[in-house]
Parts: structure tokens; sequence; C-alpha cells
């Protein structure tokens, strides 16, 4: 016997149910006593019991949710129907409501054998107390049936359906909350990178610039004090900058370089400040008519010079670096080269590999803009940097290679 779930029905359903049953038993009793029938004692004997044997139902909670309870309970009382159907021809208007409990309570085909059933004893009972056979006898119990299994079939048809809907709902509804979660950890990843891009281009290069400053005091200490003064101080300014960066980032400003200038003038500054205390000579020069840049342009390009610079310092060995920005009609170009020891972009560990942002945070940054970033340098000639910016919105260029390590 199948001990799935059953179909529930509404409380309102229910409750005309156990008053349909009620009153069809109340009445059948009461025609007995009224009519002074025979065994009018004994049918409302049996209607009374056939009303309490119902009762136990729906104060038991297995019989709702188990079959093999379900059908023994409704033997019983289909039992004690019979019973009175044998006493009283009223017996048979039970019937109906019996066919919605068998059809509901049993699975498919065993609820349609059982409504069979009852209807051909309704017939039988009734032609005997008739005592006669006709088709006007069946038409009733058999209309009955037929209208109790279209009823509860188009009823558990519009459930099910129902539930697959549900069901369908609940699904989108987690794959929306998947989807927000996923995008929202997308959106963490990306701005982890993009902090990661900017500690790198600011912060940890005024910190590497801090670093040499105090190494070259050291060494001049104790010989050469004004110049340890000197290095000492520039110092301290490189970091009170570093910290003006680091303020400008809890408070999602750009960058203080730009704040009151161009694009040009924040470049010549650092190239200016770059060739004042470090050991090389950085040289500006911009070329064609300027034209005001997206926020975001200024901001790129100017990270890529301070990356860019603060590579050259550090690994390079150079001694002149030229940094030069130029207006193109439809794009504008960074270009930094200096006369370093050069390198061989290909022998180079990646970025992802040795833990440095330089390069590819370069690159990202160009490509989230639409532009191009290119690295030639060869070992023992020097290395040229290329940044380009379109100034209209171009369709994504493919990734350039070369230089991925050059951090």
């Amino acid at each position: 016997m199948n001990t799935a779930v059953l179909t529930p029905t509404s409380r309102t359903l229910a409750w005309c149910l156990h008053l349909l049953i009620i009153g069809l038993l109340t009445l059948a009793a009461a025609r007995a006593v009224i009519g002074s029938r025979p065994h009018a004692g004994w049918i409302v004997a049996v209607a009374l019991t056939c009303g309490l044997a119902y009762a136990v139902g729906p104060l038991l909670s297995r019989i709702r949710t188990s079959r093999r309870a379900a059908a023994v309970w409704l033997a019983a009382v289909g039992l004690v129907w019979l019973v009175l159907l044998a006493l009283s021809p009223d017996g048979i208007w039970v019937a109906f409501p019996l066919y919605f409990l068998q059809l509901h309570l049993l699975p498919r085909k065993a609820g349609l054998i059982a409504v069979l059933l009852t209807a051909a004893a309704a017939v039988a009972g009734f032609a005997a107390h008739q005592h006669s056979f006709n088709p006007m006898v069946a038409i009733g119990p058999a209309l009955g049936a037929a209208v109790a299994v279209a009823v509860v079939w188009g009823y558990q048809a519009l459930y099910r359906e129902s539930e697959q809907r549900r069901r369908l709902i609940e699904e989108l509804t987690a794959t929306r909350a998947d989807l927000a979660s996923a995008q929202h950890n997308a959106g963490v990843l990306a701005e982890r990178e993009r902090l990661a891009r900017e500690i790198h281009d600011t912060l940890a290069q005024g910190l590497s610039s801090i670093q040499l400053l105090l190494s070259a005091a050291e060494r001049a200490l104790p010989g050469q004090t004004e110049t340890a003064i000197a290095q000492v101080g520039q110092a301290r300014q490189t970091a009170v900058d570093n910290l003006a960066e680091a303020r400008r980032f809890v408070a999602a400003l750009s960058p203080p370089a730009l704040e009151r200038n161009t694009l040009a003038d924040a470049l010549e500054r650092l190239c200016t400040t770059t060739s004042r205390r470090l050991p090389i000579s950085a040289r500006w020069q911009t070329t064609g008519d300027p034209v005001p840049l997206p926020t975001e342009h200024e901001v790129a390009l100017l990270r890529i010079a301070q990356s860019a610079l603060a590579n050259t310092v550090q690994h390079a060995r150079a001694t002149v670096v030229e940094v030069t920005l130029s207006y193109l009609g439809d794009h504008v170009a960074l270009e930094i080269t200096d006369n370093g020891v050069g390198f061989d972009p290909y022998e180079l560990p990646a970025a992802s590999v040795s833990g440095g942002f330089g390069i590819t945070a370069m690159r990202t940054r160009m490509e989230e803009l639409h532009g191009n970033l290119h690295v030639d340098s060869d070992p023992h000639h020097g290395t040229t940097l290329h940044a380009e910016l379109p100034l209209t919105i171009a369709p994504p260029r493919k990734r350039p290679a070369g230089a991925e390590g050059w951090a």
C-alpha cells in the first residue's frame, strides 16, 4: 500500500464533507423514526455507529498521512454503511460523500475501484428495497460517482500543477539568490583586485622609495650629515604623500595629485619629485593639443606612470627616464623610456607566480578602459612602455603579449 503523503484539502471543503455525512446519517435516522419503519431502532443505532466511525478519521493524524491507515478506516466506515444500506434505502445517499473520501484517501487505481464497488452496492441495495431493478435505479449512484471522479481528479491535477509551479518558483528564487551571491562575490573580488593595484601603484611604491631614501641616509651618516638630513626629509615627504593616498582610499576620492591639477600637471610634478628624491633624472614632455579626459582615464595613466617609474628605480638601474604624454586626436598615449639594463620579458616569471602587480595591473587598467599597453625591452638596451587610451570608447581589444613579469 502506498504510504505517500496524501493530497491536502482546504479546511472549508473538509468541513463541508463532515457536515454532509452527518446530515445524511441524521436524515436516515430521522426518516426511520418519523416514518415508523421496521427496525427503526436498529437504523438509528447503525447510523450513530457509522457517524462515530467516521468521526474517528479526522481525529487521527495517521489517516491523513498513511494510505494504509486510510484504507483500514474507510473499510470500517464502509462496512457499517453497508449495514445501514441493508436496513434503510436512505443509506444510498451516504454513498456520495463516500466517493470523495475513497478518491481522496486511496491511490488513484484503488480509489476508482472502491468508487465502482460502492456505486454497485448502492444500486443493489436500493433495488432490493424497491423489489425491482430498472435503469433509473442505477442513474443516481452512477452519476454521483462520475461527478465525484471528475471533481477529485480535477482537483488533484490542479494541486499537482500548483506544486510544480511552487517548486519552480522556489528553484528560481534559489537560483536568483545564488546569482546575487555570485555577483556579490565577483564584485568583492574585483574590488580587492582594484585595491591591490592601487596599493601597488601608490602605497607600496612610496614605501619602497622611503626605504631607498633611508638606506641612502644611513650610508651618508655620520660623515655627510646635511645629505642625510635632506634624504630623511624627502623620505618624510614621501610618507606624507602616502598618507594622503591612504586617506583617499578611505574616502574613495580621486588621487590627490589630480584634485586641483590636470593629468599633465600631475605627471610633471611626479617627474620633478622623482628627480629630486631619487638618484635618477626624470624628464617630462607633452605633445599635441591637450583635451579634457575622463577621470578614470587620468587616474589610470597617472597610476601607470607611478608604477613604471618605481619599476625603473628599483629594477632598471637607469640614470635617465623620459615620460611623454601625447594627445593624438582620437586617442591619448603615455610613453615611458629609460636607459636601464633592460630585460627579456619572456624569461621572467609571470606576475601570478612572482606575486607582483606591475605589468599585470597596468594591462588590466588599460583593458578596463578599452586601451592597449605595450612593453618593449631587450637586455642592456633599456625599456619602453607605451600605454594608449581611446578618447571614444572602442570595442575591447586582445591582450597584447609580452613582459607579464616586470614588477
